[in-house]
């Protein structure tokens, strides 16, 4: 039988026994109606599906709400004053790491991530929107792009959370007033 890490494993020695990374994402709309991705510097190679809307973990003692605006500032510089939450999803949505990201993605420490999502409709300018703005930059650069595009974007393993993602805020999904 293979060795196994047990840094990425749980206690049985199976990655599956790992926690998933408590997190929140963000689909930001502007007045189009169109969603914001951005382009995600990798440390590993993903392939072409590298763009996601912003998502991050929560901090001990913080709510998914306040999650959900610090990760918006911290991804794309964007303030609290600057959008509105017009919609979110009650259930956690969970995502397993592939088996060759286990041990090394999220610290090694989860196999996943279960992620609260809150849609927000995006009050200000593009050029309040400035990716560089955290000092931890995560991408490289960023687009609106139709709500429905999404899944043609995103990492294979991140698909049926885009696709639930991309259903439920579909009727947000056009030109605000």
């Amino acid at each position: 039988m293979p060795k196994t890490d047990r840094a990425a494993t749980g206690k049985s020695g199976r990655p599956t026994d790992l926690p998933y990374r408590p997190c929140v994402g963000v689909a930001l709309f502007n007045r189009d109606g169109f969603v914001w991705v951005g382009n995600r510097i990798q440390a590993v190679d993903l392939g072409a599906h590298t763009w996601q809307m912003p998502q991050g973990g929560i901090d001990k003692g913080e709510t998914p709400r306040e999650a959900a605006f610090r990760e918006l500032k911290e991804e794309t510089g964007v303030d609290a004053g600057k959008v509105e939450i017009v919609g979110e999803i009650d259930d956690w949505l969970t995502y397993d790491l592939p088996p060759e990201l286990v041990g090394h993605a999220l610290k090694g420490k989860y196999r996943g991530q279960k992620q609260r999502w809150f849609a927000m409709r995006f009050l200000g300018h593009d050029s309040d929107i400035d990716i560089a703005a955290d000092k931890h930059q995560e991408f490289s650069e960023w687009a609106w792009v139709p709500i429905a595009e999404l899944t043609k974007l995103v990492v294979p393993f991140k698909l049926a959370i885009y696709e639930r993602v991309a259903r439920d805020f579909a009727p947000l999904a056009k030109p605000s007033r």
